[in-house]
């Protein structure tokens, strides 16, 4: 169905790009409109208020939602879509105008991050089923808790990224704060003990630097840390970041970003629909880009769950 052809909510985070998506606002409006018509448009207005607008508007009759934001926007987006792992709407669909600091997603499903770029995939209006992750934690207050992903949930020393570039200024862009951010990290980080589980084919306990479990490639602002994964073949791929050093993570960083990386020898790919991670020891965990909570977690995957325009 063309873009016109169906009701459209916009959810705007007016903070994301460090503020600029507010500022630039109109002038993004008015070019949305031409690309896909009249639409209803929110305003975020706090922590996971977008997943709540997106629930209501799928609830009011919706057919289609554009996130206007970052990978935790888009996040909670997505969740508006679930209730305890069930589609609200099945036939629905997902857009986005990606402007946030990480822009990992896009990354993913080839999108680029200008205004330019992204618009012509919302006018084309091809929608096609992507996995969704469903993942069961204990949140920062320390209360079990699920949220899905459509991106990447990892473990380790990611969520320790997560938080210190949300604490800090996103002006540097995307790149360059999580790269800042992971080396000061990297200071502050002692490798953990885990025991990993994935379906019935793996069950250890590893000393891990991070592990992601990956429906998208990318993270942490343009690592390519699962270049193997799809977001749309039903499996999860669970990148294992071993018990490196500050050394070998300083040096295998340019190999990560690159994708070069899965031949390294304390990094090992696995493939599943089930994930189980628990420690003794506090680990954060990074979902999308945002750090909501820690070990232990549960991963699962639900197949062909959400219809995303992407080219």
């Amino acid at each position: 169905m063309s873009a016109e052809g169906r009701r459209t909510l916009v959810i705007v985070n007016p903070h994301s790009a460090n503020g600029s998506t507010g500022r630039r606002w109109s002038g993004i409006r008015s070019a949305l409109r031409e690309a896909v018509g009249e639409f209803s448009e929110r305003f975020t207005e706090r922590p996971g208020h977008a997943t709540l607008l997106a629930r209501e508007g799928l609830e009011s009759g919706f057919e289609r939602i554009v996130a206007v934001g970052g990978d935790g926007t888009n996040n909670e987006v997505v969740n508006g879509f679930f209730e305890r792992g069930r589609a609200i709407r099945p036939e629905a669909e997902l857009g986005f105008i990606p402007r946030g600091t990480g822009g990992d997603l896009r990354r993913t499903l080839g999108i680029g991050k200008s205004l330019e770029e992204c618009l012509p995939v919302l006018r084309a209006g091809r929608s096609r089923p992507v996995d969704v992750g469903l993942a069961t934690f204990f949140d920062t207050e320390g209360r079990e808790t699920s949220r899905h992903f459509i991106n990447i949930t990892s473990f380790g020393i990611g969520g320790l990224v997560d938080a210190l570039v949300n604490r800090s200024s996103k002006a540097l862009g995307g790149r360059l704060s999580f790269m800042l951010a992971t080396v000061r990290a990297l200071f502050a980080y002692r490798n953990r003990s885990v025991r990993l589980r994935v379906d019935n084919e793996f069950d250890e306990r590893i000393v891990i630097n991070n592990v992601a479990v990956a429906n998208g490639q990318f993270f942490g602002g343009g690592m390519w840390v699962a270049p193997k994964a799809r977001p749309d073949d039903g499996l999860f791929d669970v990148v294992i970041l071993g018990d490196l050093s500050r050394g070998e993570v300083l040096r295998g960083s340019r190999r990560i970003y690159r994708g070069t990386h899965l031949d390294l020898p304390k990094v090992r790919l696995l493939r599943g629909r089930r994930v189980v991670a628990e420690s003794d020891e506090e680990v954060l965990i990074d979902m999308d880009g945002e750090q909501p909570g820690r070990l232990p977690i549960t991963c699962e995957l639900l197949p062909g769950a959400l219809r995303l325009i992407a080219p």
